[in-house]
């Protein structure tokens, strides 16, 4: 008996513990956190088929039924969906340092590029001193302020080619596309690189053409981004055209810097005036730096002006009677003789809610540019775990019916007597993202997108071609790097009536 005792008391002396330890540990376990809720991936390829043509409304619809916080399975990637406006603010301003990295695409990976781009750069203290060179060179109030003059000149050319073709369908993207990219030329080089009436064509060699392959090229499904063992086979090809892409891109890019430098040495180009160029020789960057930074200006900054005034457009061309009320505060601030300047815009109301009605329903980057996370973080009670992506849906966000009454509809005047803009205060309307990693560009596409549209509807009727009727205006998608009209806009203009 005593044996017995001993025999018990030693068994129950271990288990006793051991239960202990158990339970601690799966009570531990139970508040780790967990990924997000979402849709059951297949073996190997995850939840690719899901995204289908356009991602950005293949995610929307699963985010009704899966949660604003989602996360799925992208090949060989997690990644993490947001689709509300509460959860956009906690992942990009509450856990914006965690959530700050940049997910590259395969493709732009090359030349070196993504490591001295300050659109794909991770952050770094590179990273925040080309920042800073960007806001202060380009972007700051006094800079935009000095180059009135200039975007004044640029929006005059484009109304002047428009009016050459009065009577005529005009490509109204593509017309605006041509004079983003001579405003960035000119500010940059004093010089301009597309001829608006010789149909788009170059002086540089193809700059213009060169600018949209890379763009084109990025924008396309890539399956060396979901599975890295694919990377070195480039099965589609990508990386080997956006590489090409970019030489052509480069070498222009150093014909212009060596030709500055030798007129600079020469001391003839002291007797000009003074552009970007000018201000970033001076800083002394590296080439590589240089080049990649003078590439980001011209490809990001040519593409926003112009998807955002075509969707602009073709709204208010569905839409006469809106077109109508634009075109009547614009005669009443402005006048029928005088050019819009920029000094009219706090002016126009209307206009402005256009502008953030267009940002709403057609948001340059529907799904931003991918972040990923640094460290492990959480979304609410969900974990993120270290190099995973990041997505913000802000097309979701801007169709979510929760935060818009009649969220499908194109309706301006829901933002009159508003407060609420695009410059990343308020998460309901972000097209330019916030946080950290948003656009240093915003305020030059602020000014440019209201001024250009303004100058157009002021200085035109429009009319559609070939007997079209408002709702035959198409407004179908084409999902890329930017969310432009699959089928480019085309419009009549005609001169205004007395």
């Amino acid at each position: 008996m005593p044996m017995e005792l001993s025999s018990s008391s030693c068994f129950l002396l271990f288990i006793i513990p051991f239960l202990y330890f158990l339970k601690v540990a799966a009570s531990s376990k139970s508040k780790r956190p967990r990924l997000a809720p979402g849709p059951a991936p297949l073996p190997i390829v995850g939840n690719l088929f899901e995204l289908g043509d356009n991602p950005h409304r293949s995610l929307a619809r699963l985010a009704k039924a899966h949660g604003p916080v989602m996360s799925l399975k992208l090949g060989r990637i997690t990644a993490t969906v947001v689709s509300s406006p509460d959860a956009a603010k906690e992942a990009l301003q509450k856990k914006g340092r965690a959530l700050s990295g940049r997910w590259v695409p395969d493709a732009n990976r090359v030349l070196g590029h993504d490591r001295a781009s300050v659109v794909w750069m991770s952050p770094s203290p590179q990273w925040s001193n080309l920042r800073a060179v960007m806001r202060t060179h380009s972007f700051a109030a006094r800079v935009l302020d000095a180059g009135q003059g200039l975007r004044r000149q640029k929006v005059r050319e484009l109304v002047s080619h428009v009016r050459g073709r009065t009577g005529r369908a005009v490509d109204v993207g593509g017309a605006v596309f041509d004079t983003a990219l001579n405003l960035i030329s000119a500010t940059a080089f004093s010089s301009d690189l597309v001829s608006l009436d010789h149909s788009g064509s170059s002086r540089r060699g193809g700059f213009k053409e060169v600018i949209s392959g890379i763009m084109e090229e990025v924008g396309k499904p890539n399956l060396a981004d979901f599975f890295p063992l694919l990377v070195p086979i480039d099965p589609h090809g990508r990386r080997r055209k956006v590489a090409k892409c970019f030489i052509r891109l480069f070498g222009m890019i150093d014909e212009i810097i060596d030709r500055r430098l030798k007129l600079t040495k020469e001391g003839e180009q002291e007797q000009k005036s003074h552009d970007l160029l000018d201000e970033l020789l001076h800083l002394q960057l590296d080439r590589p730096t240089l080049r990649s930074l003078l590439a980001d200006y011209f490809i990001a900054g040519s593409d926003t002006s112009s998807v955002t005034v075509g969707w602009a457009m073709a709204e208010l061309l569905r839409s006469p009677g809106t077109m109508a009320t634009a075109r009547a505060e614009l005669a009443s601030v402005v006048g029928p003789t005088r050019e819009v300047a920029e000094s009219d815009i706090p002016e126009l109301p209307f206009l402005r809610a256009v502008v953030k009605e267009t940002f709403r329903l057609h948001p340059t980057g529907p799904l931003l540019l991918p972040h990923t996370a640094e460290a492990d973080a959480e979304l609410g009670p969900y974990a993120v775990p270290k190099h995973s992506q990041v997505v913000v849906n802000v097309w979701a966000i801007g169709r979510d019916e929760s935060v818009w009454e009649d969220a499908e509809a194109f309706k301006p005047e829901r933002f009159l007597g508003s407060e609420m803009d695009f410059r990343g205060r308020h998460f309901e309307l972000i097209p330019f993202g916030t946080g950290r990693r948003m656009c240093p560009g915003m305020p030059l596409a602020d000014r440019m997108v209201h001024l250009t549209l303004a100058s157009l509807i002021h200085s035109f009727e429009w009319k559609l071609p070939g007997g079209m009727k408002p709702a035959d205006v198409d407004l179908t998608e084409k999902f890329g790097v930017s969310l432009a009209l699959a089928v480019p806009l085309l419009a009549i203009p005609l001169p205004v009536k007395d």
